[in-house]
């Protein structure tokens, strides 16, 4: 064109706009202000903003702002929600508040586009401000305002609000589509809901792949996991395909389940549908073979992740922590530092609990007081428990209890529960004592402080103070909860209570079989944690069969003989378990992996990860 104006100019970038290209538009706002020396109206400005928060170029939507109140273009409502909707889109809540207060005039599009980045910035008691605003001055509602109301409820987990706007929908007579009957359902999920988000979703007459992810995710958010693996196969009978949060949702409720074999049938769907390489899918991966007891798979996936975020390193990080590799931990913390991914609360707890497995007191206290404090992170009670643990872990139990006692923070009965499992382990009974009628002062029905001081006067031979420990526990009707363990075999659970299984003959036994080959490298029954006062040999046979021995005689006799074993357990393992196993691992040749309701412990040629300390 030989000349061109501002409409010309106009109906290019809105052409790009229209087609996905916002950096074009930029681009040519750019020519259009240098070039051709033209001053953008209302119109365009509208279109460059829009275009801004498309690809979130702050800088020149602020160079936009500025241009507008320079001009007083920002009167003009289309440049105002603009304005809004490019703030909104680069997650600048403060100015698109200011812009909101500032600028008058608000219809329902201003409102939307305020809300929308409040609710997603967690600026919760600003959006409830903004929808009181919205409500008094009789605002029309659309759809885009009542999803963001939903996640405004959802988040705050306020049922009442939740109800009192779902009500209005249904009088007001406004069709459900997928992302209204989708925020829905996540607010009913969030809310505990779980009957009434279901009810919601089996009402729609159209679901897409949000409106499943959702009933998905309530059923997980709620603790429904099995819930989740059995919907999923009705979501692919209707041909919805799963996207990347699907995915993620699948995986986190296998991790939760501990069903590894399953966890890897949806590794490998998801990888076929590519999302291989998507943060969400790689961060649920490491989080299922991590609590699924396979570290290697962990790392493999960590390795071969494009892009990684915050939680990429910290679930890494604590994968290693807690299978007890702590030198590991802190090697891949010093790699996040030297990639300059930021650490935050989270990474610290898991940094320090390596600290604590490998004993490195002087190195704890500088990551607590110095590193966090250069780098703006406030200690909080799970840092200090920490340290806790690390002192124990150290023998420095009394040393442990005077920091307790001089640092200024509230402690919950897990702090507390640290330090007596500590006296316990160290032998410290009469602090053991101490601490534990603190523990059962905050927590009168906690069964496990029950045991601890039941296992500790056992020790002592003090049988008068096992069976007080006993008749309290009956006062109170407080049951110890059998020990279980299971293992999974060809994608089957198999489940073990202590002294019982199905198959008993055969596995009792290969565990008599296997006590026999360990008692010449040197196995003695430990007979001390007993808590019944009987004969020597009653309490031999008690130990003997415990639920976590009899799933790795079973795991040993059902699986090739180079396949690692692994059980989970839902107790603490006793000192007689632990001491068996580690020497089992040994004769078997086998690598054994045992988590309990601590740690996981990795037992291999004698040894275990653990350090003889849980």
């Amino acid at each position: 064109m030989r000349e061109r104006n501002v409409v010309s100019w106009g109906a290019l970038m809105a052409g790009y706009l229209r087609n996905g290209f916002p950096l074009e538009v930029v681009n040519l706002f750019r020519s259009m202000t240098l070039a051709d020396c033209f001053y953008p109206n209302e119109y365009i400005l509208a279109t460059v903003l829009s275009s801004c928060a498309d690809c979130g170029s702050s800088v020149v939507g602020r160079q936009c702002h500025g241009y507008a109140l320079k001009y007083g273009l920002v009167f003009h409502q289309y440049v105002k929600n603009a304005l809004l909707y490019m703030y909104a889109m680069c997650s600048d809540v403060e100015a698109a508040l200011g812009v909101l207060n500032s600028v008058p005039g608000a219809d329902g599009f201003t409102y939307n586009s305020v809300l929308k980045a409040l609710v997603g910035n967690g600026y919760l008691s600003e959006a409830s401000e903004v929808f009181g605003r919205m409500v008094k001055e009789c605002v029309k509602w659309d759809s885009f305002t009542y999803v963001s109301l939903f996640g405004l409820c959802a988040a705050l987990r306020d049922l009442k609000l939740g109800l009192q706007v779902h009500n209005r929908i249904l009088k007001a007579n406004i069709k459900v589509d997928e992302f209204i009957g989708s925020a829905v359902i996540d607010m009913y999920g969030k809310c505990g809901e779980i009957s009434t988000a279901r009810n919601v979703f089996d009402g729609m007459q159209t679901r897409n792949v949000v409106s499943w992810t959702a009933m998905l995710a309530a059923y997980f958010q709620n603790g429904c996991f099995e819930e989740v693996l059995k919907l999923f196969p009705y979501m692919e009978h209707e041909g919805v395909m799963p996207n990347e949060f699907t995915f993620a949702v699948l995986l986190n409720s296998c991790a939760s389940l501990s069903a590894l074999g399953h966890g890897n049938s949806v590794h490998t769907r998801a990888v076929k549908s590519g999302f291989k390489h998507h943060v969400t899918v790689g961060n649920s991966l490491i989080n299922l073979y991590t609590k699924g007891g396979n570290i290697e798979a962990a790392n493999k996936v960590f390795a071969e992740m494009v892009y990684r975020d915050t939680t990429t390193w910290n679930a890494i990080i604590s994968g290693y922590t807690h299978y007890g590799l702590g030198k590991e931990a802190l090697i891949v913390f010093q790699d996040m530092l030297a990639v300059e991914e930021p650490p935050n609360y989270v990474t610290f707890v898991g940094v320090l609990s390596a600290c604590a497995h490998l004993g490195l007191v002087r190195e704890g206290f500088y990551y607590l007081n110095q590193l966090m404090y250069e780098m703006g992170i406030q200690p909080g009670l799970e840092h200090y428990t920490c340290i806790v643990g690390l002192l124990c872990r150290a023998g420095l139990v009394e040393q442990a209890e005077n920091f307790m006692r001089t640092t200024p923070v509230k402690w919950d009965v897990v702090a507390l529960r640290t330090l007596v499992n500590a006296c316990y382990v160290h032998g410290n009974y009469r602090l053991g004592k101490q601490v534990a009628e603190t523990v059962l002062d905050m927590d009168p029905d906690d069964v496990g402080t029950y045991l601890l001081l039941s296992k500790m006067h056992a020790k002592a031979n003090r049988w008068d103070g096992v069976a007080r420990i006993r008749k309290l526990m009956r006062e109170k009707i407080l049951k110890k909860e059998p020990g279980i363990c299971w293992i999974e075999i060809r994608n089957h659970t198999h489940v073990f209570v202590d002294n019982k299984s199905p198959e008993f003959s055969q596995i009792y036994e290969k565990v008599r079989e296997l006590l026999a080959e360990i008692e010449p490298l040197g196995y003695v029954p430990d007979v001390s944690t007993v808590v019944h006062d009987v004969e020597e040999k009653q309490q031999e046979d008690f130990i003997s069969y415990h639920s976590e021995k009899l799933a790795i005689a079973y795991g040993i006799m059902k699986t090739p003989p180079e396949a690692t074993i692994r059980v989970m357990k839902n107790q603490r393992m006793c000192d007689d378990c632990h001491s068996a196993v580690k020497l089992i691992s040994k004769v078997a040749n086998r690598m054994i992996i045992v988590k309990d309701v601590n740690h996981f412990h990795r037992f291999q040629d004698g040894f275990c990860s653990c350090g003889d300390h849980w």
